[in-house]
């Protein structure tokens, strides 16, 4: 077999597991509104959703609407998020696609890839989990450290590039099933399989591939060069 035909063999594998194990993808970041959840996932860049989810209990009860957002003031609103790491260029990307979206979208958060990426803090990451959280839409894999970490554990991917990661884990399985991949990933790191180096062999996926128990990537992080946009 060649190494691709090796790669989609396990990457077959590994979503059936999850798609057993987490069959209806939900993230874990808590809101009320569609445009609380975009200010959530901008803010988990490099943050854990615990942390999150801690800092947006307050804000959230504060800022509702797009609009709300759209009015903050940035001094105040920093200061209300400054236990989230970024915070500065965080509450400006904030702040920025909440005016986009309020004026060019009529306060309704976009349902495309395109009209979600051209807004401030927003990249291919960012808007693949707001259209399978908001609306369903399963247009990609949305690559984050949990999804990057096991690409690399489970040789999925030579990049190192969470986009391009992406990309080699979206040719490698069937589009039906990208709806599994981030939030089955996403909660088998946080709950079963964290970053941390442990004896993972009796693990389930490492029990699919038994390799990935001596694979520990030096750094799995995305880098985010300071600023929201990757995200």
């Amino acid at each position: 077999m060649t190494n691709s035909i090796e790669r989609e063999h396990r990457a077959k594998k590994i979503v059936a597991y999850l798609k057993k194990t987490y069959p209806k993808p939900k993230s874990e970041l808590t809101y009320q509104t569609p445009f609380q959840f975009v200010v959530a996932v901008i803010l988990s860049a490099q943050c854990t959703d615990k942390k999150v989810n801690e800092c947006t209990a307050k804000l959230f009860k504060k800022y509702k609407t797009v609009k709300d957002f759209a009015e903050a003031n940035p001094a105040i609103f920093m200061k209300e998020i400054s236990s989230i790491p970024f915070f500065r260029n965080k509450a400006k990307a904030i702040i920025g696609a909440a005016k986009i979206i309020k004026e060019k979208y009529n306060s309704i958060v976009p349902r495309s890839e395109t009209e979600l990426i051209g807004l401030s803090g927003i990249g291919y990451k960012t808007a693949h989990v707001v259209l399978g959280e908001l609306y369903n839409i399963w247009e990609g894999i949305a690559t984050d450290t949990h999804v990057m970490r096991f690409a690399k554990r489970f040789d999925l991917t030579d990049n190192n590039n969470p986009t391009k990661i992406s990309k080699d884990l979206e040719m490698l399985i069937p589009k039906n099933d990208w709806k599994y991949v981030n939030n089955g990933l996403v909660l088998y790191g946080r709950y079963v399989c964290p970053a941390r180096s442990h004896d993972c062999t009796n693990h389930p996926l490492t029990k699919l591939w038994p390799p990935a128990a001596l694979r520990w990537p030096a750094s799995t992080r995305p880098s985010r060069r300071g600023g929201p946009k990757a995200a």
